[in-house]
């Protein structure tokens, strides 16, 4: 067994804990190993980061990708704004994201002769996380202090649509020109189920929470995708819709950038590379038949990331979220409306959350999303009273320790979990590039069965998953 994939480094945020009081990181720990995803599955593209060239590969797919695109009109003295969400600053460290951001701002300056290029950066509910990330990436200063971050309580502006009037973020929409730039990530796969993937933000980071939250509160998973095509289809946003510029990327990392003046031609290349490389990755965690989770990523629990999947797409493993036929969404924790206030599925027939997972162990992991559901279902080590406490002070997870433990050091509490379980896979959510950190007994789990979810998903699951979304097979 080889040795653990260095982790990414902890963060200072004002949502997390000072990186220095992150003092273990779960692979440090005695029986903890790595597996190359290419070792998985020797069919995972090529990527060009991590690699040799570093960021400026990123740059150097992101200007051939933009030769192709029609730019003729966006005039000199218009105004365009870049459009970029925060879950792109979270993969693989951030700056390949933040390297394509500066390279679409660069070209389009450079073929148009456009000056007033400006960057708008969308959030969830963390409303100044991308004000930290504009700063720590040098996007203020690339933009020429024209980078903010924009939050869905700020100023809303009305959108005719053909279901009615929606609301989007009027600082998103105050360009002659706008151009959607995003990244192929699958993220919340139970959400979206990778139908409109492309087109998602415009109904997230760019809108107003009341149109937001018909994916949280109101319509829920799958159902509320209708809110952002509707958006994006407006005469008013169709008006502004220069182009789009996406991050390519799969579990083991960035593989190029796609850019095009049809999203909807963009959004079809993305449901391929979501369904052929993530779902197999997806599927073969469903084969883990128990463990220890440990979330170690600078990022809220249910993002911290594991071989391209988010912590959040494991809880609801157990059941294949790609499949649009199944009658209710596989895995509901984030619409309470398939939950009732004691915290159980209203209806027989909703799938629960992942068997499998025995424990987590919260190693390092950041506040700002509620994340309660999690620790009531799942039992809960927290590593460090600094980290408890604020949880305890987050608004958004105020019982989220009333669910969990307190472990004094990263070892005890893997100890705690240890002998608590019974069992000695371990998975790491830590962001480990290429590949994944695990416990050596889960390597020779997956090792044994990534074969057979492969041929799986070829011959069968991939297949299907394209076939109910409409998209031709390549």
């Amino acid at each position: 067994m080889r040795a653990p994939i260095t982790p990414l480094p902890p963060r200072k945020s004002q949502y997390g804990i000072d990186p220095a009081m992150v003092k273990t990181r779960v692979c440090e720990l005695p029986g903890m190993t790595s597996v190359l995803l290419k070792e998985l599955f020797p069919d995972l593209p090529e990527v060009i980061f991590p690699g040799p060239g570093g960021v400026e590969a990123v740059r150097k797919a992101a200007e051939a990708a933009l030769e192709k695109i029609d730019m003729s009109r966006i005039k000199p003295e218009h105004s365009v704004n870049i459009l970029a969400s925060h879950h792109g600053f979270t993969l693989l460290g951030g700056e390949p994201y933040a390297e394509m951001l500066k390279t679409i701002k660069d070209v389009i300056e450079k073929r148009t002769g456009c000056k007033n290029i400006r960057l708008r950066a969308g959030v969830g509910l963390r409303f100044r996380e991308t004000e930290e990330y504009i700063k720590r990436y040098g996007l203020d200063e690339h933009f020429n202090g024209k980078a903010i971050g924009v939050a869905p309580v700020d100023q809303g502006i009305p959108i005719e649509t053909e279901i009615g009037t929606l609301y989007g973020i009027k600082k998103v929409y105050d360009a002659d020109w706008i151009v959607h730039a995003h990244n192929s990530d699958v993220r919340e796969v139970h959400f979206h189920r990778q139908v409109d993937r492309a087109v998602k933000p415009f109904g997230m980071s760019y809108a107003r929470i009341e149109t937001r939250s018909t994916y949280h509160q109101n319509l829920g998973p799958r159902a509320a995708n209708f809110t952002a095509r509707a958006i994006f289809d407006s005469p008013f946003v169709q008006s502004k819709f220069a182009f789009a510029s996406f991050l390519t990327v799969a579990p083991n990392g960035i593989i190029g950038v796609d850019a095009d003046n049809d999203l909807y031609a963009l959004n079809d290349r993305v449901t391929q590379t979501g369904c052929r490389y993530y779902g197999k990755m997806m599927t073969l965690f469903g084969e883990i038949d128990e463990c220890i989770a440990a979330l170690d990523f600078p990022c809220p629990v249910v993002y911290v990331f594991s071989a391209g999947v988010i912590y959040a797409n494991f809880a609801g493993a157990n059941t294949d979220l790609y499949d649009l036929d199944m009658p209710l969404p596989a895995y509901t924790w984030y619409t309470e409306a398939f939950y009732g206030k004691r915290g159980r599925p209203l209806l027989d027939d909703i799938p629960p959350l992942n068997p499998a997972i025995k424990m987590c162990v919260h190693n390092y992991a950041w506040t700002g999303y509620p994340s309660a559901f999690f620790s009531e279902h799942i039992p809960t080590v927290v590593v460090g009273r600094e980290q408890a406490e604020l949880f305890n002070r987050d608004p958004q997870n105020l019982t989220y320790m009333a669910h969990a433990v307190v472990a004094e050091d990263t070892r005890a509490a893997m100890d705690f979990a240890y002998k608590a379980t019974g069992t000695g896979k371990v998975v790491i959510f830590d962001g480990a590039m290429g590949g994944i950190n695990v416990s050596e007994p889960l390597a020779e789990l997956l090792l044994q069965k990534a074969p057979a979810v492969s041929r799986r998903v070829d011959e069968e699951l991939l297949p299907k998953w394209l076939r109910q979304r409409g998209v031709i097979q390549r």
